[in-house]
């Protein structure tokens, strides 16, 4: 029986080629195992390819001390949370990196112009997110490593074209995902996947709203699109509604500002605690310092739950914009 191999199957096995440690080999032959049709033509192929991965285990282990290979889709984590805006040629990605934030990715108006991840920071009051452009969406060729990096982000922003055709390009995105097992919360997970699915919070956001006729567009857009998902119109080009982009990038990230203070002093503005919702007052403490979560007997808090100054313990979950003042 022949195995009829998908496309990805081939990019993966390319990416094992070049690998350069047992460590990435590992990664690209579990990655053909999931794609791969589970049928009786593929139980030779993957006896071979989980032998395979034992041997490169071996390795691995008995090369101690070896430092893992970077590539240029290792983007080490920055800022209050990581943001990959992912999309199809031409749809505005780059322009929107290129206003926002301190990178400076190629803009042109023919396609491909982004080769490679390419990181920025951007400022949302008083913190910052890091964007990340990414090479387009393609369903010729892309790069296995291209998934791990989603994988590893906080938060999808699917990059849509209102001159184009953003419902096509929706399901068409959210099937590359799919392909290599990454889905959006709260849309349905198929049952017969063979390895655990990542699942991430996706924010779509359709472009070049950038004139009256763009705007009704997009409110059709919303309409006919049978995909319940976060959504906002902008433009890269002209600004509109950038403030109220980052300001759902805050909400989807699903994190907390929090401010300490010392006895008779005030907080400082500027240098928020960015934490995890739903964080208690003793994990607070850990993160000042390592000896304030045993040394701890309670804290006051001012904040929006809370009486100003307000006596709380260790148990107490922190909200939004708190002020705490440790005592030991």
């Amino acid at each position: 029986m022949p195995a009829n191999l998908p496309p990805h199957y081939y990019a993966a096995e390319q990416q094992y080629r070049e690998a350069k440690t047992p460590e990435e080999k590992i990664e690209a032959l579990e990655e053909m195992i999931a794609i791969m049709p589970k049928h009786k033509g593929t139980d030779k192929l993957k006896a071979d390819l989980r032998r395979r991965i034992a041997r490169h285990r071996d390795e691995s282990q008995q090369k101690k001390g070896a430092s893992k290979f970077k590539t240029a889709y290792s983007i080490q984590k920055e800022g209050a949370a990581q943001v990959a805006i992912i999309g199809f040629p031409n749809t505005g990605k780059s322009s929107l990196v290129s206003l926002i934030t301190n990178a400076a990715p190629e803009v042109a108006d023919y396609p491909h112009t982004t080769h490679k991840p390419m990181p920025g920071m951007a400022v949302y009051e008083n913190i910052q997110f890091q964007l990340i452009d990414t090479p387009p969406v393609t369903k010729d060729f892309t790069e296995p490593l291209f998934a791990d990096l989603i994988r590893r982000t906080d938060v999808v922003m699917i990059f849509l074209d209102l001159e184009a055709d953003p419902l096509q390009q929706l399901e068409d995105t959210l099937e590359f995902l799919a392909s290599f097992r990454i889905f959006a919360e709260g849309l349905p997970v198929p049952e017969n996947i063979l390895k655990k699915p990542a699942i991430k919070t996706t924010l779509l956001v359709a472009n070049k709203m950038d004139s009256t006729e763009r705007e009704e567009d997009f409110n059709v857009f919303c309409e006919l699109s049978p995909v319940q998902l976060p959504r906002l119109g902008i433009s890269a080009k002209t600004g509109k509604n950038i403030p109220a982009l980052l300001s759902r990038l805050y909400d989807l990230s699903k994190i907390i500002r929090v401010y300490t203070k010392s006895p008779g002093k005030e907080a400082d503005p500027t240098k928020p605690f960015v934490l995890p919702a739903a964080t208690t007052l003793g994990e607070l403490a850990a993160k000042v310092h390592k000896d304030f979560a045993e040394r701890m007997k309670y804290a006051k808090v001012w904040g929006t739950a809370v009486h100003d100054g307000q006596m709380v313990q260790r148990d107490y979950v922190l909200q939004d914009g708190d002020i705490v003042e440790i005592h030991i």
